[in-house]
């Protein structure tokens, strides 16, 4: 009977890295790649990026939960980028990780990317004051033997008033229309305007960095 101790789980992540699986992005969002472009700094991995082909509001119930939604759009650009990579031969562990995200607003609306500028600006001036939620999922999905990890986290945003002129000036610039719900709390307009935030950083931009972790070390394990 062996008698080792399982590895502190920091070590089994590290010890997953230095193996050097293929880890893929399945997503375009600016903000996704850059949180886990602080994960690969720290843990020392690279990653590829590839986007799915869905038509997002073609799936799923807006009118009811927002932790389904989320989830089915994540299973969904899985889906997809699954076919988009079959027949590629793997000569090492390949690891997808795929997301999406949504705004709750503060009564009860699921808000996506908005479409327009005037949706834009009714979903920020909805913030204003006010507050705002984020439902974000993550999902992973080892191709070299079809695990998956699936969970969603939630975070809770308020905000001081929101002053017209920025709205205008976000609109303007045009990130918003990248963003579920046109939320954008790392933009140097907005930062100030957060009194505070009942969750993580990164789960509110779109990437929970921890469930990425985790479902990064749970499907890789035997």
């Amino acid at each position: 009977m062996s008698n080792d101790k399982p590895l502190p789980r920091e070590q089994q992540q590290r010890a997953l890295f230095q193996s050097k699986p293929r880890i893929t992005l399945g997503s375009a969002s600016y903000s996704r790649r850059a949180l886990l472009q602080e994960l690969s700094e720290e843990y020392g991995f690279d990653f590829d990026i590839l986007t799915a082909d869905i038509d997002e509001r073609g799936i799923g119930d807006r009118t009811r939960n927002p932790e389904t939604l989320v989830s089915q759009l994540a299973s969904a650009k899985a889906q997809s980028l699954v076919q988009q990579l079959r027949g590629i031969q793997q000569d090492a562990m390949h690891l997808l990780i795929t997301c999406d995200q949504v705004v709750v607003s503060s009564t009860g609306t699921i808000l996506e990317k908005p479409l327009d500028a005037d949706e834009a600006r009714s979903f920020i001036k909805g913030y204003s004051g006010s507050f705002s939620s984020t439902v974000g999922s993550v999902l992973v999905t080892n191709l070299s033997n079809g695990k998956e990890f699936g969970a969603v986290d939630t975070a809770k945003i308020h905000f001081d008033t929101i002053p017209d002129s920025v709205i205008e000036h976000l609109i303007l610039e045009g990130a918003v229309f990248r963003c579920a719900g046109g939320l954008m709390i790392e933009h140097p307009l907005v930062a100030p305007l957060i009194t505070s935030i009942e969750g993580t950083r990164d789960s509110v931009m779109g990437l929970s960095k921890e469930l990425v972790l985790e479902g990064l070390l749970a499907v890789a394990e035997d």
